[in-house]
């Protein structure tokens, strides 16, 4: 295999143990003391590299066709063309094949010669993921020159990765005996969360030797039951990593965005969708996300979008303190760029990079995030090669395989008991950029049967600069009663009727809108007129949140909670007041600012100080009451819990 083709184990036995390498690790198998590829890794090839070589007789675009390349299998990665540029085989006819090219294929012609390399398209995962930078092949970026070329190294050829020495820690103890999935040990200074070396899925028994000191990614720092456990793994991006068990548990995903975690909730190991036309707030959400959600790791996929967007990310990440860890957010964050002045095809591959790289911290008993910026960019690629290959298409050209490949993206969300029996779970978050914001187009649509919760952004809140712009009429959680329960018995059994009341109280606000455009508001009976208010009160003062501020960027699920009940409580005293005789006009006169401010006003976390303003202004409004010769009464108050 030449050394620009992307990265991946050349074979899947074991192994042999050989003369001991020149960094001292006894019987490290191979040339100059790299460790054999036996480390219990599946599938990560058939052949053997070298072993044939055919010609190009087609190319058109990302799409390579070629013969005379016997034994090729499957999603195996080829050398293709002088630069030896990865490319990776679709489709299988005997001695001739259909390649799917990860780079620009300029250059190429008919008689070109392409290589077998006897592997799938891999990621090396390993300490270093954590606070870097990557392309769609999860190649490092933070070391690649200022211009990309074709011939790029992979990461497992990459100096600036394999020169890398990282301490090791062992966990365990020669003579031990380990099963699969179990920590070995941990690399203290591979990012703010804990870095843990497992044994491989398919290797188990009795640790004979473990590394002291310092090791490369490709290093052995253990032998088990005679197999060297290098430091990082190869694994097909294309091939979910086993665990042991899905779970049917459900716990919430705090995002720290109210409108979600208070209306339309995700729980962890879930999938959620956020389409939204242009200008409506997709990347900014999925950053405040990314910054605020309470996962222990994200990996957010920047697919097809503009490269100012993925700067403002990283910018963002690295400038922010993480309460967690104590050190910057970056820290925890692994960033996949495949902006749209990338190769389209390394779209495709970006989205499931992103997914196995999560499911790697999953297996180390993490919760992680997928943030994939935006789905859309990913289905344009397919629609792309299909339509260069001359498949049938189906509605708006896209290929008819859409959907499948969709839902083969989503299902790898879980929440599962690992190999190692922790519980863990990685959670998929995508963008859906619907042209000219038509969401009845296929990827829209599709989406919506494979996700739990869609976050649908409304054009109209955000040219009104409501932010987040997530539509109540149209977005939905299939998990929002499971979660209720949740809720429920964790300290807050007022959550699913909160939740019930403020829906209600939205949606009849929108049908009352629309009639008072006719008629007038005042037109309206007092009781409606307070709906119009309460609506008002709900979505300026509890939905709505500034980014850019320090108190209301982010909310705790206690702050959203309080924030919701205050104003719940003030829509119920005006009702009362309206029916005890108060002329409306005389309430909607009251100066409300106090609940909106509250948002802004109180720290991100200080619910007592919510509900202890709120007291005092629904002391004063019932004052109201009194003043005008017609008593409040006591209201029975949602107590906030």
């Amino acid at each position: 295999m030449g050394r620009r083709v992307a990265s991946g184990s050349s074979s899947d036995s074991p192994g042999t143990p050989g003369t001991p390498g020149t960094r001292g690790m006894p019987g490290a198998p191979g040339v100059n003391g790299t460790p054999g590829t036996g480390t219990g890794t599946p599938g990560t090839g058939t052949g053997t590299p070298g072993a044939g070589t055919g010609t190009i007789t087609r190319v058109s675009g990302p799409l390579v066709e070629i013969t005379g390349l016997e034994g090729l299998s499957m999603l195996e990665v080829v050398a293709v063309g002088p630069d030896r540029i990865s490319a990776q085989a679709v489709a299988v006819n005997g001695a001739d094949a259909t390649l799917q090219a990860y780079e620009y294929t300029g250059g190429l012609k008919t008689g070109d010669t392409v290589e077998r390399t006897g592997h799938q398209l891999s990621g090396l995962l390993g300490p270093g993921l954590l606070g870097a930078v990557f392309d769609g092949l999860l190649r490092p970026l933070s070391s690649a020159p200022l211009w990309l070329a074709q011939d790029r190294m992979s990461s497992t050829e990459d100096p600036a990765v394999l020169n890398t020495a990282w301490g090791f820690t062992p966990s365990v103890a020669v003579g031990d005996t380990v099963q699969a999935g179990q920590i070995l040990g941990t690399v203290p200074e591979a990012g703010t969360v804990e870095f843990r070396v497992l044994v491989p899925p398919n290797v188990a028994g009795e640790v004979q030797w473990l590394a002291d000191g310092r090791v490369h990614p490709l290093d052995p720092v253990a032998r088990v039951a005679g197999r060297n456990i290098p430091l990082a793994q190869q694994w097909p991006v294309h091939r979910p990593r086993p665990f042991g068990e899905r779970l049917a548990d459900t716990v919430p995903l705090h995002t720290g965005q109210r409108v979600l975690d208070l209306l339309f909730p995700l729980p962890r190991g879930s999938a959620a969708a956020v389409p939204g036309g242009f200008g409506t707030g997709k990347t900014l959400t999925l950053q405040q996300i990314a910054k605020w959600s309470d996962a222990d790791v994200i990996v957010y996929v920047g697919c097809g979008e503009r490269g100012n967007e993925m700067a403002d990310v990283l910018d963002g990440l690295t400038g922010l303190d993480d309460p967690r860890t104590g050190g910057k957010l970056i820290g925890r964050t692994v960033i996949i760029a495949n902006t749209s002045n990338m190769p389209m095809m390394a779209r495709e591959a970006s989205i499931a990079t992103g997914v196995t790289v999560a499911e790697f911290f999953r297996d180390m008993g993490y919760d992680a995030v997928v943030i994939a910026d935006s789905t859309s960019r990913w289905a344009e690629a397919l629609r792309e090669f299909a339509n260069r290959n001359g498949d049938l298409p189906a509605e708006e050209g896209y290929p008819a395989s859409l959907a499948s490949e969709l839902a083969a993206f989503y299902e790898r969300a879980a929440l599962v008991r690992t190999l190692g029996g922790a519980t863990a779970s990685v959670t998929v978050i995508g963008a859906v950029s619907p042209p000219g914001g038509d969401m009845s187009e296929p990827v829209t649509t599709d989406t919506q049967r494979f996700v739990r919760s869609l976050w649908m952004l409304d054009r109209d809140l955000a040219y009104s600069r409501h932010y987040p712009a997530v539509s109540w009429r149209g977005s939905f959680s299939r998990d929002a009663e499971a979660l209720g329960r949740w809720y429920s018995a964790h300290g807050d059994p007022l959550w699913t009727g909160r939740r019930a009341s403020a829906s209600l109280l939205l949606s009849e606000a929108d049908r009352l809108t629309a009639l008072a455009e006719i008629i007038g508001a005042a037109s309206l009976p007092g009781h409606e007129q307070m709906v119009l208010l309460g609506g008002r009160l709900v979505r300026d003062g509890v939905l709505l949140q500034n980014a850019l501020s320090p108190n209301d960027g982010y909310s705790s699920a206690a702050k959203g909670a309080a924030l919701l009940q205050t104003v719940l409580d003030v829509v119920d005293v005006c009702q009362a007041l309206v029916e005890r005789g108060v002329p409306p006009a005389d309430v909607e006169r009251v100066d409300f600012t106090p609940v909106l401010r509250l948002r802004e006003d109180t720290g991100p976390a200080d619910a007592e100080g919510v509900t202890a303003r709120g007291r005092e202004f629904l002391h004063r409004l019932r004052q109201l009451g009194s003043e005008t010769g017609h008593g409040a009464g006591e209201t029975t108050e949602r107590r906030f819990a």
